[in-house]
Order: C-alpha cells, then structure tokens, then sequence
C-alpha cells in the first residue's frame, strides 16, 4: 500500500511539473495576444492530452461547443434531456455511441416549468422517471436582485456561469435554448459576444457545451442546411460542432438526425445517411427511439402535394392500379423502401 501511495504522489509531482512547464512555455511564446511554438511544439503539448470522447456519436466530442437547432415543436429539449440523462449515467442511449464514463451534466432550462418538466418525465403526473443525481437541472429565479453592474438578467446569467460549473464540477452544460440566454441572437454583434464567451468556458473550464436554438420559418421540402441557423452565419463559425432535427412527411412521430458541422469527426450522417427516430413516450420518459438510418429526400415534404392525406390519397388509386413500390417511388420522388413504410402505416 506505501509503494502504491509513493507511486500516486510521484505522479502527481509528475503531472504538476509538466502543467508548469507548459504554463511556462506559453508565457515565453506570448506575443502581443498570439501564442508562437513552431508545429512540433504544439504537437507534442497536444500528445499529453487525451483524445476527445464522443458524447452522442459522432454529432458531438467531448471539450466541444455543439449546436443543436430545429424548428419549433420538433423535440429538441426532448433529445436534449435524453442525451443528459444518457451522459449522467454513463450508458448510451440505444443506436447512439457515448464513449464516456457518468459526467456531472448541468441542465440549463429556460423553456419548461418544474410542472411541465415533471409531466414529460412521469406517467400522467404519476410513477415518476428516476434520474441519476449527476443530472442537474437549472430554471431562472426570477425573484434574484440583478446587480447594477449588469445590464439585465442575460448579462448576470452570462457572467454566473462559469462560476455554477465551477462551483457543481460540471463536465457538460447544456444550454436550452440560445434565445433566452441572448434574445437577439441574430444580430452579428451579439452572437460573437455570445458564442465567444462559452467558446473560452469549453477551454477554461473543459466543459462540453450543447446550445439548443430555433431555426426560422422554413420550407420542409427543402433539405436543412447550416443557414437554417437563426444568426446562422456568426453561430456556425464560432461552434465545433453543429446538427440539426427534421420532422418527417412520412409520420407525424418520427423525426431525423443529422450533421451540419464536425471538426473532430467525419461526416458521417449527410443527408444520404441521416439517422430515422420515433418520437414516443413508453411508461414514464419522453424520448427518441433509433429506427433506422435513411435518406433525407425520403422524410420531406413533396412541394408537388398540399398535404401528407393527398399525397396518401394519390398513392392509395395508384396501388390499386397495381403499380410497383419503385414506381410509386419514383412518381413521388421517395425510396422503394420508404413507400413500403408508408404502405404499411396506411394497412395497405
């Protein structure tokens, strides 16, 4: 057990010496507001730091400021608590990849009340989803005294941030959503101010930052793309990372994943490989549930159709004629595969 205690505190002395050493080094490579090494330099200060762990596959790495953006109603708070929950336990939500073990998730919630909260998490009001107690959930108090050097209640929640993951020893933050925190977000100005202060939190206090945020007013015809982002173009620059939810034609209750920005990872799921969920509620948790991996055309809405019942109505006379799935598919701009789903829904 000595030997064992002896090893322990030369590795620390260890650790302490090389934090020193980098400290020290940094301060000799400062100039002005740069910091200058030549490329070997940084590699080798990089080698002692682990290489960053997907939180939810490869939509979001560990160290990373992620954002998360759909329209409105399409469940981003919904996956948004999966995913902590997910994190808080350290086990990965099913169809999903979490590399990491239990982390200490701060839960920022400025769309539900406790209520409604409680009501997506139980069995009407009844038989209650157990979280983890790494799962921390945060809502405005609205009654606090905001200091005269803020300007607001953005500003004082803005700048007690870095002092609540301190102070919790939070590893992940997530953030629901981007327009309460900043609610002119879309002004250019506004958003660097923004998006550069959880930037340097991500450094400074290696944390994992997700932002939930809206998208305007679109057209679901056309595939979801980097410029769906409200103040898409500030946003998108500053983030790691950034992916999106879509509603689906095909259903009401499914919905799919896919990413727009990754700096650590391929891109993996593009429009021709987005991942298909089904939003549904069994027993007491309201959550996303892994369908299948698919084509985004599949999952939006045909222009040339007013509705989904129309589109069903046309598809219903033309399999009465005896006209193949492919060539349905290929009338309605849609996979063989996707109109055996739809055939199936119907009853057909």
């Amino acid at each position: 057990m000595a030997v064992k205690n002896k090893q322990k505190f030369c590795d620390e002395i260890n650790k302490e010496i090389q934090k020193r050493e980098v400290i020290l080094n940094n301060k000799k490579a400062e100039s002005g507001c740069l910091i200058v090494k030549t490329a070997n330099q940084w590699i080798d200060e990089a080698k002692n730091r682990p290489i960053p762990n997907m939180l939810f596959s490869q939509f979001w790495h560990e160290n990373e400021l992620c954002i998360l953006y759909a329209d409105t109603n399409i469940g981003k708070s919904i996956l948004a608590v999966q995913i902590a929950d997910s994190l808080s336990q350290g086990i990965a939500i099913p169809g999903f990849i979490n590399e990491c073990l239990p982390k200490k998730v701060l839960y920022l919630d400025f769309e539900l009340s406790d209520k409604q909260f409680e009501n997506r998490c139980s069995e009407n009001y009844q038989n209650h989803y157990n979280f983890n107690t790494n799962f921390l959930r945060a809502e405005i108090n609205t009654e606090v005294d905001i200091p005269k050097e803020y300007n607001g209640i953005e500003d004082f929640l803005t700048k007690s941030l870095e002092s609540t993951i301190l102070k919790r020893d939070a590893g992940v933050v997530i953030i629901d959503n981007l327009t309460f925190l900043k609610s002119d977000n879309e002004r250019a100005k506004d958003a660097l101010v923004l998006m550069k202060l959880l930037k340097q939190l991500t450094k400074k206090s290696n944390v994992s930052i997700l932002v939930l945020a809206h998208t305007p007013k679109r057209d679901a015809s056309k595939p979801i793309t980097k410029n769906d982002l409200a103040g898409s173009k500030m946003l998108m620059n500053f983030c790691d990372s950034s992916f999106a939810i879509g509603g689906s034609a095909l259903s009401p209750s499914l919905r799919y994943l896919l990413q727009v920005k990754q700096r650590n990872t391929e891109h993996v799921f593009h429009n021709e490989n987005v991942i298909v969920c089904e939003l549904k509620k069994e027993y007491n948790f309201l959550s996303f549930g892994f369908v299948e991996y698919g084509s985004e055309k599949e999952h939006l809405k045909q222009s040339v159709y007013n509705d989904v019942s129309e589109r069903d109505e046309l598809m219903k006379d033309l399999i009465s004629q005896g006209m193949s799935n492919v060539k349905i598919g290929e009338e309605f701009g849609l996979s063989e595969g996707a109109i055996r789903k739809r055939k199936k829904a119907l009853g057909l």
